[in-house]
């Protein structure tokens, strides 16, 4: 007799809800603008040019729509979270940008096919919960020629490691493919390989810069989404053993030698040709 095993498909409109409102709480921008240069590498890296159409893809307070911006592009500036946007837009008036914002799912984008010249994401689309349908959304508005540049926190690096030790204490959704993955050569090829023209990796690493693992914690604790809604959802005992855990991590990547608190954290750059027909 043979028994059917039945798998659950994950509810994806409640996660991305739960998402949202995480991404929402603390004060995301806080941490955002430290990650600028990883936006002004990823330009320079898929070749931006001012005659660039540009979608910037779940672009939180908008490093990747400012850097492509400052190139003189043609921007949209999108995420799901209308607060961050805000925040990107307050920041691009102040320097004189010129880009403009819309809410938009990384899973469902409403622009037509092929309607951008090139397609980024800095440590945004990754964390989409259905990682093959946000994909195919960044390969349908791309345009035949076009280029997919990416910013994907690797699964062994540090934020990847962070994720992991979160998780421990607060689990992760079951069924849903944890968001480093996107920092794998590997699940790039799955997700982009068959459409892709040409495809370029290349390993970097942004440098977390803190007076100390005390501080990097409050900072993370008050402003960062997932580590904030983490403590706010254990005990005291559950903080305190949280907390212990993140200075074991932090003390683990430090590489300033007691002189500050200096944390590598790796990530993959990918830049994708879309192929044409």
């Amino acid at each position: 007799m043979q028994t059917e095993t039945k798998t659950s498909v994950p509810d994806f409109d409640a996660l991305k809800a739960r998402q949202r409102a995480t991404w929402s709480s603390g004060d995301f921008g806080r941490i955002g603008v430290t990650l600028q240069i990883v936006g002004e590498t990823l330009c320079e890296a898929v070749d931006l040019r001012s005659t660039d159409r540009v979608l910037d893809v779940a672009a939180g307070n908008g490093n990747a729509s400012l850097a492509a911006a400052r190139r003189k592009a043609d921007v949209i500036s999108t995420d799901y979270v209308p607060e961050l946007l805000a925040q990107g837009l307050r920041r691009a008036e102040a320097e004189g940008l010129s880009m403009v914002t819309r809410v938009a799912d990384a899973e469902n984008l409403p622009f037509p096919d092929a309607s951008f010249d090139v397609v980024l994401s800095t440590f945004g689309v990754m964390f989409a919960p259905d990682q093959e349908r946000s994909a195919n959304e960044l390969l349908r508005v791309v345009r035949p020629g076009g280029r997919i540049a990416l910013a994907n926190w690797t699964p062994d690096g540090f934020v990847g490691q962070l994720f992991k030790v979160v998780g421990r204490f607060v689990p992760p959704p079951a069924g849903v493919a944890p968001p480093s993955l996107w920092g794998t050569r590997e699940r790039i090829d799955q997700l982009f390989g068959s459409h892709a023209a040409s495809m370029q990796a290349t390993r970097r690493s942004f440098v977390f810069r803190e007076l100390s693992a005390e501080t990097w914690i409050d900072s993370f604790r008050d402003y960062y989404g997932p580590v904030h809604k983490a403590f706010a959802a254990l005990d005291p005992a559950g903080q305190a053993a949280l907390h212990g855990a993140l200075i074991e991590l932090l003390d683990s990547f430090d590489v300033g030698a007691g002189d500050g608190l200096v944390v590598p954290a790796d990530y993959l750059e990918i830049v994708i040709r879309k192929e044409k027909p």
